[in-house]
């Protein structure tokens, strides 16, 4: 339920209860109808507004130069760094949203910001919470919690093995790749390293000179994207995962991948399954690594059945 529905149900609840205070106590049969119908809103509300989700929560902490123990950092390194991480979460929450445009303005800003709630001793930094502004969040995952959650993901993958970054890195936006470059420039260019904590999940630079490693893996000289079009038939698809397999004509291969927020109706894929399609994907490489693949828009159905299909 969204927060439009529960509005609804909000609505109906007081006009019923308006309904009831204009009818007699004594008839019963009529007031009878609408208590029902009361009861069974509030019941629902009652649900609802028992199962809403706390806000994401993040603790970002940095070491080095600018920081000066855990009694303070420099004020101009803090508001610069705290930004360019903002940033790059922003930008990370509006691609999985949707499709990004190649400039402009980030989609949907006002409602993935973060608060600072609160300092982080230690090593010195700042608790983050996710901004709600009173809005009802009723998922499981917002846009903001998965954005900080890949975020974090795309980090760690940036100094664990090929195969870790192509993982991290399938499917995001280059705009997001390059808010998270603009992220460790800033941790280079002050001689700084950063913490990020999620619930029980916990990424950390070493050193300055991972995160310089780190901005290079993540620079377009390792890795790789490019758009590539095949013509097969899909094999099955997973919907709530948003995975794929694709056998590719005359040919044994199969590629397998995710399909990004292009796609909104992921069921749609498997009312075809093993006719003839023509696919769009992005595939992203890290070095001569194992390539990765998104599908980020319906295919074309050519409505023929592939040879020796299942």
């Amino acid at each position: 339920m969204n927060r439009e529905e529960h509005d609804h149900l909000l609505a109906e609840r007081s006009t019923l209860q308006r309904i009831l205070a204009d009818i007699a106590e004594e008839d019963v049969l009529e007031r009878s109808s609408f208590l029902s119908r009361l009861k069974n809103v509030e019941q629902r509300i009652a649900t609802v507004e028992a199962d809403t989700r706390v806000p994401a929560r993040a603790r970002l902490t940095f070491r080095g130069r600018p920081v000066v123990g855990s009694h303070g950092i420099f004020a101009e390194f803090g508001m610069t760094a705290t930004k360019a991480f903002t940033d790059a979460i922003s930008m990370m929450a509006a691609a999985i949203s949707g499709p990004l445009s190649s400039s402009g303005p980030i989609p949907n800003r006002v409602q993935n910001q973060l608060l600072i709630t609160s300092t982080a001793v230690g090593s010195f930094g700042f608790e983050l919470e996710e901004h709600l502004d009173g809005r009802l969040v009723l998922e499981n995952e917002t846009a903001l919690s998965l954005a900080l959650a890949q975020t974090q993901g795309l980090l760690q993958g940036s100094v664990g093995s090929d195969d870790e970054l192509a993982d991290a890195a399938t499917g995001t936006d280059p705009r997001v790749v390059a808010a998270v470059r603009a992220f460790l420039d800033n941790l280079i260019a002050n001689e700084a390293v950063c913490t990020v904590e999620l619930d029980d999940r916990k990424f950390s630079f070493r050193d300055v000179g991972e995160v310089r490693r780190s901005w290079e893996r993540l620079g377009q000289d390792n890795l790789h994207e490019e758009t590539q079009t095949y013509s097969g038939e899909f094999q099955g698809v997973l919907p709530k995962r948003r995975t794929f397999e694709f056998r590719v004509a005359d040919s044994e291969e199969v590629i397998t991948g995710k399909i990004g927020p292009g796609i909104s109706d992921v069921d749609t894929l498997n009312q075809h399954l093993h006719t003839l399609a023509r696919i769009e994907v992005l595939t992203t490489r890290v070095g001569n690594g194992r390539p990765r693949y998104v599908i980020n828009q319906f295919p074309a159905w050519l409505q023929e059945q592939l040879p020796d299909s299942a």
